[in-house]
């Protein structure tokens, strides 16, 4: 019989300590205002270093999860991370109000912002040449902005749209539209009747990272949402990158 493999991680012990207290903050297992485990205990679970562990407490300090306190240890921080129920967004607002998403954000007490980052007509990327329905060479207008929850960035997002259903409207202009573009849609007879989310977990892209100011070595939510109208009609495909530290979601069946 072949003797089993040692079992070798590919995450150092200073990455495997982070992890382990990153999770027991943002589960709840370690409460806001309390102690983290002790050196001492984490010398006993992991057969760390002192340095080690203070560089995994550095990571957690630089992600706003825990701090230090002369004389009491390390203490966890009330998390920033947020649930989202991405069904909530689906159907743009018909009075001319703000984007779902800084009116949930007010709900909860935040203050949700977005910044406009650029406006342009694109080849776009495969996965979403083969979801609108574009040859090869079919273009679309790409609008990409970054989102903030408490001035802090949290989500960048790009969304696509066929040109030929950008062409003549607001979609097309560097500026921020009201409702979003799928009011915009809406309004042109275009509502949307069915959206697929496709989340995986990655790590960012140097644009991504920059953009939402990644403190540390921390993945993304990835969501890649095409979003379909009458007729089963693809209208819009947006890839959202979400800050992991940042938020959760939420589904409901």
């Amino acid at each position: 019989m072949a003797e089993e493999s040692e079992d070798i991680s590919v995450w150092s012990t200073q990455d495997q300590i982070a992890a382990y207290l990153r999770d027991g903050i943002l589960s709840g297992d370690f409460p806001p205002g309390e102690k983290l485990p002790s050196s001492r205990q984490l010398t006993a679970r992991f057969g760390a270093a002192a340095q080690t562990i203070r560089n995994a407490v550095i990571t957690l300090e630089k992600e706003g999860l825990a701090f230090s306190r002369q004389g009491s240890g390390v203490i966890a921080r009330e998390h920033p991370q947020r649930t989202m129920e991405p069904a909530k967004y689906k159907t743009p607002p018909t009075d001319g109000g703000a984007y779902q998403w800084i009116s949930e954000a007010e709900k909860k007490g935040s203050d949700g912002k977005s910044e406009l980052l650029a406006v342009e007509q694109v080849i776009p990327p495969t996965a979403v040449r083969e979801a609108l329905g574009l040859g090869d060479d079919g273009s679309a207008l790409m609008r990409r902005q970054v989102l903030f929850l408490d001035s802090k960035p949290c989500e960048l997002v790009e969304i696509y749209v066929p040109i030929a259903l950008a062409d003549g409207t607001s979609i097309m202009e560097h500026r921020k539209i009201r409702g979003g573009v799928g009011r915009v849609l809406a309004e042109a007879g275009l509502p949307p009747v069915r959206c697929i989310d496709r989340v995986s977990a990655r790590w960012p892209t140097p644009e991504q990272a920059k953009a939402l100011r990644m403190p540390t070595k921390l993945p993304v939510l990835r969501t890649f949402r095409v979003t379909h109208s009458v007729d089963d009609r693809p209208i819009q495909v947006e890839i959202m990158a979400k800050a992991g530290h940042m938020y959760e979601l939420q589904y409901e069946f």
